[in-house]
């Protein structure tokens, strides 16, 4: 019998999220009658404790007879538990500094810890994750900017709303300018972010005809790395080489940046591709967006307009294209930003009841069957006090030897 735990999110500012849902638990432990599941008491969970009661679960305050302690976000170090298996998002892979301490004291702790950022498949492709509910709450956000700077339309926070499909119905009240939009990304971000605008019933058109026409009703273009970045030489790219040595290619983005009014930014940006737009591009007289969602919300990156994480309780603010710097979100001569990190966190009913669906299909079996697929071996970070093989990579930061910058 393997005990697992879903633990009490103890981080500020609080995160609502849970990895099961009161409904998918017990479809888990039907599944798996091998498995037991005890709750940490919270009172900021989505789901009350006496949700989870009701489904048959036993809440506590003490979890430290479970073996496998499943949370979101990173546990703050005091809270951690010696010689535990634990699941979060630790935020430590691209070695952020901010969390050094924490990945030294799982390993004091002889904690085996998994992270649900490296829960892939065997070509490397994510299995679980809340990308597409940041893409629709982005999506959804970058909308009511556009609503509350030009005092068309009021949308209510999608943090106020019960779940998504209160998040449509708001939506389905208002109308969009003849805006055009272009969209970036492959993934679940940018397909959450173009669900909200197939909702908003705004025409998909391809890039050709977005980049040379002017339409009277909003349009998106939903494009790919290579509608956006060229071979430095020349010559024919590929985006296997794009992911592979994006120093090969310059930004192509200039052309979208003077047709389009709204950029809804979707991508996962690697290191060493080439930004999307620069301060200098940003004041070139033809520059023509307005709005930016940045859903991906790399700081001081390849969008130059987004120059700090706006916050779930205050998600605009206005970037001044001539000197660089924050303005107020109104200004009419600002550029309107919204870049929120932590998207998710306004939808933790469906994001959490998302999240759980895909841990019960993808990761739960592997406790079962010797791990037959690879998918614990892959997301195991540390094991007996020490690295595993996969992340040896992190030992110098881990020791101190170097300063690397937070992504």
């Amino acid at each position: 019998m393997i005990k697992f735990a879903l633990i009490k999110e103890r981080k500020t500012p609080p995160d609502r999220r849970v990895v099961f849902s009161p409904k998918t638990l017990k479809e888990a432990a039907e599944k798996f009658p091998e498995a037991s599941f005890k709750i940490e008491s919270s009172d900021i969970r989505i789901f009350r404790d006496d949700e989870y009661k009701a489904a048959g679960f036993e809440v506590s305050d003490d979890v430290s007879d479970c073996d496998v302690l499943l949370g979101v976000k990173e546990v703050p170090i005091p809270a951690l538990i010696e010689n535990k298996k634990y699941f979060f998002f630790s935020h430590t892979i691209k070695k952020q500094p901010y969390n050094r301490d924490l990945l030294r004291e799982i390993l004091e702790k002889n904690i085996e810890l998994y992270d649900h950022e490296v829960i892939i498949d065997q070509k490397g492709a994510r299995l679980i994750g809340f990308g597409r509910y940041a893409g629709l709450v982005g999506a959804y956000n970058g909308i009511r900017g556009i609503g509350l700077k030009e005092k068309l339309f009021e949308l209510p926070k999608a943090d106020n709303l019960p779940d998504l499909d209160a998040m449509l119905a708001e939506l389905d009240k208002v109308e969009i300018p003849a805006y055009k939009f272009v969209l970036t990304g492959s993934g679940k971000v940018a397909h959450g972010a173009r669900e909200i605008l197939e909702h908003l019933k705004i025409k998909q058109v391809k890039p050709d005809t977005y980049l040379e026409n002017e339409f009277d009703e909003p349009v998106f273009c939903h494009i790919d790395v290579l509608d956006y970045a060229k071979r430095k030489d020349g010559a024919t790219g590929s985006r296997k080489e794009f992911y592979k040595v994006p120093e090969n290619y310059d930004s192509d983005f200039m052309k979208f940046s003077q047709t389009s009014d709204v950029f809804i930014a979707g991508h996962f940006y690697g290191q060493g591709a080439p930004v999307f737009y620069s301060k200098e591009d940003v004041k070139h007289k033809d520059f023509r967006i307005k709005y930016v969602a940045d859903i991906s919300c790399d700081i001081a990156g390849p969008i130059a307009s987004t120059i700090r994480p706006s916050t779930i309780a205050d998600p605009f603010y206005g970037y001044d294209p001539e000197t660089g710097s924050e303005t107020a979100f109104m200004d009419p001569k600002s550029i309107a930003v919204m870049a929120v990190d932590n998207l998710p966190c306004e939808l933790p009913k469906d994001a959490s009841e998302g999240f759980g669906e895909m841990f019960l299909e993808n990761v739960m079996p592997a406790f079962f069957n010797d791990d037959k697929e690879g998918i614990l071996g892959r997301a195991r970070m540390t094991k007996d006090g020490k690295l595993t093989p996969l992340y040896s990579y992190l030992q110098d930061y881990v020791k101190g030897k170097e300063i690397e910058e937070a992504e």
